[in-house]
């Protein structure tokens, strides 16, 4: 319970570390948050064209299909390329002033999850133009981003803490975020996957995240709660060792900063 404490007796430099994050995104920008729905687009639109014509799907509607999981990928890929440099990116003022060293990777991802929020209107926007629709199944949404970041929480502490002693590990995830990409069905369906190896997929709690987005928004039809309720209880128990990792470490952050 004690970073529960420490949270709210620093609530203000939280609420302020999650506006400097939003508001330094795009600082000095002519365009500044409107970059936040051109970054995607610009995504959407390449994959929109190449991997139909690489995987010859038959799948209707896939720009609503790809979207559907694209935007969930980019908060998580965001979340996870950008908490291995936040510690390093802050090495000054962790050294020179005293505050929970928590609040930095959970302002970041909190800030990326407001940003993903918005980015949800890209995903509207795309189900209306394509005839798709929304249905009332959009009350689950909450519970998909909830899902999403409490997973992200945990993985934060982690690399956030430990690329301070391994700052290989900031090229590696960037390697590996690559890999997880085409590991996720994201631009195509888990259909495609033979079913002995659906297994292996399923392993990814990502998966769970984006087939729950895609059954509110592309599918029409009620999430898998007891999966998503699953990846909610993966993301506290990795929150719960993350935190510890993190305690154990931030000991030395000065030092290593």
């Amino acid at each position: 319970m004690s970073i529960f404490k420490r949270l709210y007796q620093y609530r203000e430099l939280l609420k302020t570390s999650i506006k400097k994050d939003i508001g330094g995104k795009y600082k000095n920008s002519f365009l500044g948050v409107i970059w936040s729905f051109i970054n995607p687009l610009l995504q959407i639109t390449v994959y929109a064209i190449v991997f139909p014509l690489i995987m010859r799907n038959n799948i209707e509607n896939y720009t609503v299909f790809m979207v559907c999981g694209l935007i969930p990928w980019t908060f998580f890929s965001s979340v996870v390329n950008r908490t291995s440099f936040v510690m390093v990116e802050n090495g000054n003022i962790i050294k020179k002033v005293y505050f929970p060293r928590e609040i930095l990777p959970i302002s970041l991802v909190t800030s990326e999850a407001i940003t993903f929020i918005i980015s949800t209107i890209i995903i509207i926007g795309f189900v209306l133009a394509f005839g798709v629709g929304i249905t009332w199944l959009i009350v689950f949404y909450p519970l998909l981003l909830l899902a999403e970041y409490v997973l992200l929480i945990g993985i934060s502490l982690i690399v956030s803490s430990v690329t301070v002693y391994f700052r290989d590990l900031q090229h590696f995830i960037g390697v590996f975020l690559q890999l997880l990409f085409y590991g996720t069905p994201i631009v195509y369906s888990l259909d495609f996957i033979p079913e002995h190896l659906r297994w292996i997929f399923k392993l990814n709690p990502m998966t769970y995240i984006i087939q729950g987005f895609r059954d509110i928004f592309y599918y029409h039809q009620v999430p898998q709660v007891k999966e998503i309720l699953m990846v909610i209880v993966v993301g506290i128990i990795l929150t719960i060792v993350g935190y510890g990792i993190f305690n154990k470490l931030q000991k030395r952050f000065a030092e290593e900063l």
